[in-house]
């Protein structure tokens, strides 16, 4: 008789991933979904040492049901990582939840904060739906929901259009139409850069944004040194160095 799936388990990840200091493991997540975390045995995810860095902290709250090394832990390809894993010629990855299919449970896990969202891995949930198996999703912090709710911007509207374009050309123009979606449809525009670029994209609204666009951003989110502002872009031109800095992930948000 063949073996029911097990169900996929969406692992989120304190969002301290490449910070100069990590926050207490249990203020970021809540004790049942570390404890679940320390069941599963089985895992899909980002990065496997960023898995196992993760693992060792979940370890040293609630023993792990398999030591690190008996863990069974499986990376989505670079090729999702760099196309994405949806759309057109999507990833198929009904091989890497073989173990699901058999009828383990298994992990989905990024490197920072809830997998799937502003992350891979939304291949594997659809994998393991088409399997008929069970999707639960374990609670944890999410940046782009944190960093919405404290920037004073609309909640009701909103869109995240991941990371802007590098060419400063392309970089410009597509800040201007997000700038047009958010104060002609009330939608809020979040997005993200890789941290070391951070200050360039901050020159680029500033220089980019009409005065009156309120620009939020929010560092460092769940850590003690945790900063989240949020004002017209005239008043933030009056600032100097108030730029984020290089090494601290960070969300961007604009809006009317």
């Amino acid at each position: 008789m063949k073996n029911a799936p097990g169900t996929l388990y969406l692992v989120p990840a304190p969002l301290d991933f490449g910070c100069d200091a990590q926050a207490p493991l249990t203020d970021a997540l809540p004790a049942g979904t570390l404890r679940q975390a320390a069941q599963i045995t089985h895992w899909v995810c980002e990065n496997a040492k960023s898995l196992r860095a993760y693992l060792k902290r979940i370890d040293a709250e609630y023993p792990l049901a398999a030591s690190l090394q008996q863990q069974q832990i499986t990376e989505l390809p670079r090729q999702v990582h760099k196309k994405g894993d949806h759309g057109a010629g999507a990833f198929d990855a009904t091989a890497l939840i073989a173990p699901l299919r058999a009828g383990h449970d298994m992990g989905l896990a990024s490197e920072a904060g809830m997998p799937a969202i502003a992350d891979p891995g939304s291949s594997v949930v659809r994998a393991a739906h088409d399997a008929g198996a069970r999707v639960v999703p374990l609670v944890g912090p999410v940046s782009l929901l944190l960093a919405l709710a404290a920037s004073g911007l609309n909640g009701q509207n909103f869109a995240f259009t991941g990371y802007l374009p590098q060419d400063a050309a392309a970089r410009a123009q597509r800040i201007r139409e997000l700038e047009a979606l958010a104060l002609k449809q009330g939608q809020s525009q979040l997005f993200i850069e890789t941290p070391y670029r951070n200050a360039a994209l901050w020159q680029a609204l500033l220089q980019h944004l009409q005065p009156g666009t309120r620009l939020a951003v929010a560092e460092g989110l769940t850590l003690d040194h945790a900063r989240v502002h949020s004002h017209a872009v005239r008043r933030w031109r009056e600032q100097p160095g108030a730029a984020p800095d290089n090494r601290t992930p960070a969300v961007f948000a604009i809006g009317g």
